[in-house]
């Protein structure tokens, strides 16, 4: 099969010359037992991807990239239930037990029960199932979906209805679930509240897209961008910002107000740090970007204590993504996501380098990279 393989971190951009990905024939073997092999329909290019490309989140390398995808289940390894030949399914990068104590309490998206597979560059199997050449890839989140095919287990899955366009379904895995899930799950916002975004990434949006979900009256969407500011007046924020501005804090403050919860979506300090400053007395924060492991957040504790505010980290939307997913897709049909409206471009596997491009200079929303779209001048 085809697929992307990213050799090393911190290649200088832009990514279309220095090439960090390498698009190559690539051997993938068909899954073992509590395997499961998927046919890749799409594969969204997700900011926690191009962390790792820059070096700011490290990853074992060699390895076939990609973590937000959906696509149609080919075949089915020994011992594995639930999931047959045809279904529709989105991927998921947390493989949760469903035995321990965060899964038992409905938490499964803080399970460790993956992490040190992720960290070896495993299946939670314990397999490997990539190479080039004879060469071991490594996987990535246990997913690899910059390829036209992957072996993941079933924990790494959620089963979906075939109505859904697979290049829509393919973005609830990590943008939709994580930004939306934020929201819903962890802020548990309230009808009625006003709430403020700052970062207007695919997560950011689509946090966006779950506040007037949520019934939210007043909303605040901030960026540097006058492009995804603009996009998100018209799906619904009723005032926007300029975070490039230094008063952006206080401009803020004294037109919108402060914030009764604020989504920080940016993944940066200095958006910590504003949107911190806009949530009010008895308000609630939630962040939920990757920055860089060096960055901080200080807070003034006698402040947090004498305003009652509550900071708050949401890992994948604190969600469960079997229960929440078809959830979302629902909300998705029923017109109250409108998550097709974050779709940027549909690119080919060869011009992946290019779509990391895109993102990292802030031109797309959400790009989906299609592994069996031929490139432009085949």
């Amino acid at each position: 099969m085809r697929a992307a393989v990213l050799r090393t971190a911190g290649s200088a951009r832009p990514f279309g010359g220095s090439r960090p990905f390498e698009v190559a024939e690539v051997d993938l073997e068909g899954p073992g037992p509590g395997e499961v092999l998927v046919r890749i329909a799409a594969a969204g290019v997700c900011h926690s991807d191009l962390s790792a490309v820059t070096g700011d989140r490290p990853r074992k390398l060699p390895a076939v990239a990609g973590h937000e995808a959906a696509g149609v289940v080919e075949d089915v390894g020994a011992g594995v239930s639930g999931l047959t030949v045809g279904d529709h399914v989105v991927m998921v990068f947390v493989a949760s037990c469903g035995d321990c104590a965060v899964c038992l309490s409905g938490r499964p998206n803080l399970c460790t029960s993956s992490w040190q597979a992720r960290a070896d560059g495993t299946l939670p199997t314990g397999a490997r199932r990539l190479n080039l050449a004879g060469e071991p890839l490594n996987h990535w989140s246990g997913v690899s979906a910059f390829a036209q095919y992957a072996v993941v287990t079933p924990q790494s899955l959620v089963r979906v209805d075939a109505d859904i366009p697979l290049d829509i379904a393919a973005i609830f895995g990590c943008a939709v679930v994580t930004g939306v899930g934020a929201v819903l799950n962890t802020a548990r916002l309230r009808p009625g509240s006003s709430a403020a975004v700052v970062g207007l990434g695919g997560v950011g949006l689509s946090a966006l897209l779950g506040v007037v979900a949520a019934g939210a009256t007043r909303i605040a969407a901030v960026d540097v961008s006058p492009r995804k500011r603009e996009l998100a007046r018209s799906l619904g924020a009723t005032h926007v910002y300029d975070a490039a501005r230094p008063d952006c804090a206080e401009r803020i403050l004294d037109d919108f107000g402060a914030a009764d919860h604020v989504l920080e979506m940016a993944g940066a300090a200095p958006a910590a740090r504003l949107a911190y400053a806009i949530t009010g007395r008895g308000g609630t924060m939630v962040t939920a970007g990757l920055p860089d492991p060096s960055q901080r957040l200080d807070v003034p504790l006698a402040d947090l204590v004498a305003t009652e505010r509550t900071l708050k980290g949401s890992y994948m939307g604190s969600a469960s993504p079997r229960r929440d997913i078809p959830r979302y897709l629902d909300l998705y049909r029923a017109g109250r996501l409108p998550v097709d409206r974050l779709r940027s471009a549909t690119l080919p596997l060869d011009e992946v380098n290019e779509a990391f491009d895109r993102l990292a200079s802030g031109t797309s929303v959400r790009d989906v990279v299609d592994p069996w779209q031929p490139t432009a001048n085949s």
